[in-house]
């Protein structure tokens, strides 16, 4: 099958001066780069409603939400790919600029492809701050006045439209504009990834259906293994190699990028257990101690339930995955993972990967641009607060 790019003409040329440009080192998360990579997945998406329409007006709630759920994020995926690029290659022309953007932005498709899966199968109701995809299909459901369960209904649709993001993500990577020679390079790394991440979602399912107990250092290698696989490969390692891949061909700068990488990945999850617990859901966009009605089985639990008396343990594992946990139930979940230290260790965790991956910059064989992108990058990512 012959694959051609997008037209350059379906995504603006990004400005590279003015208050907010595009790529800048000491900003890699700035409004210019985020509304580049958002105008980018637009165009893309755009290109993809024809497609769609040919099938029929069914598959228009499918295009509302890839579109709803695109719109805005973090766009960190995507900028890790980018700086990896530029560690490789140094800061690309105008020309070189909009075929990387989309070759980046293809990561963002892949990641809300993964959230839609993930609210699935955690039976989340929000996302971003609006219903979950699922919730969504299964309130069209309803007042579509349709046959069968709306429940399920919801539940495959939004399986089918995560299938669909999925598909348009490598779709995107292909139709990048990328040369050929960037797109082999950096096809095994993505493809890696995409199964790196699905094997690692894998791990959690099977952790959250392991009681609590047991040996804490075995529970802690646990939900180690799966914070590396589920999150820090796929959101800071592999779109850093990834990124590098496309600039060039250096086997000891994929090396370095990994060994900065995976500290910065697992250090970006620690933070995003704490606001799982702790954050304020009007940052967050999910409920309050969400993570708790869900039961996951985070490194942050793992050192509490070690970490507390008799009584506490008890309360972890009578409450932890209850899916009717009430604010006066949060709370107290709260104070036992306080009062365990587990906060205070998952800090000292987050300190410690974040020194680690800035150590592993500080040797690695990358341009004085990427350097700088990078470091800010391991910054916003242990520093966010949502």
């Amino acid at each position: 099958m012959v694959t051609r790019p997008l037209p350059r003409s379906a995504v603006p040329a990004p400005e590279r001066s003015g208050p907010a440009p595009v790529l800048d080192p000491d900003a890699p998360l700035g409004p210019g780069f985020r509304d580049a990579v958002g105008a980018t997945v637009t165009a893309f998406l755009d290109s993809q409603q024809p497609v769609l329409a040919a099938l029929g007006p069914e598959l228009e709630p499918l295009s509302v939400l890839a579109a709803e759920l695109l719109d805005g994020g973090k766009r960190l995926r995507p900028a890790f790919c980018v700086w990896g690029y530029v560690a490789a290659a140094g800061m690309p022309d105008a020309a070189a600029l909009a075929p990387l953007l989309r070759a980046a932005a293809s990561l963002d498709l892949l990641h809300v492809s993964a959230l839609v899966h993930d609210d699935v199968m955690d039976s989340s109701d929000l996302r971003r701050g609006r219903p979950a995809a699922h919730r969504q299909l299964e309130a069209q459901h309803v007042v579509a006045g349709r046959l069968g369960d709306a429940a399920a209904f919801g539940r495959a649709g939004a399986i089918l439209l995560g299938d669909l993001l999925l598909m348009w993500s490598a779709e995107l990577l292909l139709r990048s504009g990328m040369e050929p020679a960037a797109l082999a390079r950096a096809t095994p790394v993505a493809e890696t990834m995409r199964t790196e991440v699905t094997g690692g979602q894998f791990l959690d399912i099977v952790a959250q259906a392991r009681p609590l107990g047991g040996d804490a250092g075995v529970a802690l290698a646990e939900a180690g293994r799966v914070v590396e696989f589920k999150s820090a490969r796929y959101t800071v390692q592999r779109p850093c190699q990834l990124g590098a891949a496309l600039g060039g061909d250096d086997p000891d700068l994929q090396t370095a990028l990994a060994a900065f990488g995976s500290p910065a990945g697992r250090a970006f999850q620690f933070r995003d257990d704490v606001l799982g617990v702790f954050g304020d859901s009007a940052v967050t966009g999910k409920p309050a101690g969400d993570d708790l009605r869900e039961g996951k089985r985070t490194v942050l639990v793992a050192h509490a339930h070690a970490g507390t008396d008799d009584a506490g343990r008890a309360l972890l594992e009578a409450r932890l995955g209850d899916p009717d946990l009430d604010a006066d139930g949060v709370a107290a979940l709260q104070d036992v993972i306080v009062s365990s230290g587990a906060v205070d260790a998952v800090e000292a965790m987050i300190a410690e990967g974040h020194a680690q991956a800035l150590a592993a910059l500080d040797a690695a064989p990358v341009t004085d641009e990427g350097r700088r992108g990078l470091t800010a990058l391991a910054e916003a990512a242990v520093r966010r607060q949502f």
